[in-house]
């Protein structure tokens, strides 16, 4: 019984000498392991704040309370943006702005996107060198009311010619004077509504022309009987567009008719044979 007790014992001994050992060893790890764990970790992509729209804002609409700043790869930020570490009082300097176009949630803001201090919302809009010019116009003479702003129409002139020849009375010559012309507005809606529908029927349509443009329809609008717009496809808005009737503004007047000018309005005649 001796011999196996001291075995037994033995046993425990060298339990505990291990158990104390493994311990003794974890306890020197564990301080190493916390060291290592406790430093900060620097994110693998550098990170700067950009002002960025926080909700859509409709072309018109004021920026207040749709901006915030938002980490952005600084490796990806363009010139045109706003940071924080440029302008730190952004928010505040734009929160009253207007959006020239439509922007939306999660875009970058650009300054060139917003109507400029003290600059009118249609001129801030306008191509340099473009005009804007308003036509009167009617369901029957805007393709039923379905001509929105951003399209693109042609301007079709009619008015009454006189034969020249006795007896001959009068007829209508209808022509094209402007093709591709861009729609920039409808009464005073600069965009549709937000479900794509108009509400009810423009009267008055603003063009956006160039000088020539501006006086070639100047002209027509004392000329003609009406001015029709017809709508074309989106698909055509980069054709350049050609054959305008230069001749309003050029003083020589159509081939083949004699410009009269009686009592401040301008008609054309037929000349005679």
């Amino acid at each position: 019984m001796a011999a196996s007790r001291l075995i037994i014992l033995g046993v425990a001994v060298a339990a505990a000498s291990g158990a104390g050992y493994v311990a003794k060893n974890m306890a020197s790890l564990a301080p190493q392991e916390a060291a290592v764990d406790a430093g900060p970790h620097e994110p693998s992509i550098q990170l700067a704040d950009v002002l960025v729209l926080s909700a859509d804002v409709p072309m018109g609409a004021p920026t207040d309370g749709h901006l915030s700043w938002q980490p952005w790869p600084a490796d990806g930020i363009n010139a045109n943006f706003v940071t924080r570490a440029a302008d730190p009082e952004a928010i505040e300097k734009l929160k009253g702005s207007i959006a020239r176009v439509a922007m939306y949630s999660g875009e970058p803001l650009r300054r060139s996107k917003l109507v400029g201090e003290g600059q009118g919302f249609l001129s801030s809009l306008l191509p340099s060198g473009k005009r804007a010019i308003a036509t009167r116009i009617a369901a029957d003479t805007s393709a039923g009311g379905f001509i929105l702003p951003n399209d693109f129409v042609d301007v079709i002139m009619t008015r009454r010619v006189d034969s020249g020849s006795e007896g001959g009375g009068a007829g209508f010559v209808t022509e094209t004077i402007l093709k591709n012309i861009k729609v920039l507005a409808i009464d005073q809606a600069i965009q549709e509504d937000e479900e794509g529908r108009r509400v009810k029927v423009g009267e008055t349509a603003t063009l956006e022309l160039t000088p020539q443009q501006a006086e070639i329809i100047t002209v027509a609008q004392q000329m003609a009987d009406r001015l029709t717009l017809s709508l074309r496809s989106i698909a055509d808005a980069q054709e350049k567009s050609d054959g305008e009737a230069d001749y309003l503004v050029s003083g020589n007047g159509r081939r083949g008719t004699v410009r009269l000018i009686k009592s401040g309005e301008v008609s054309e005649v037929r000349a005679r044979k």
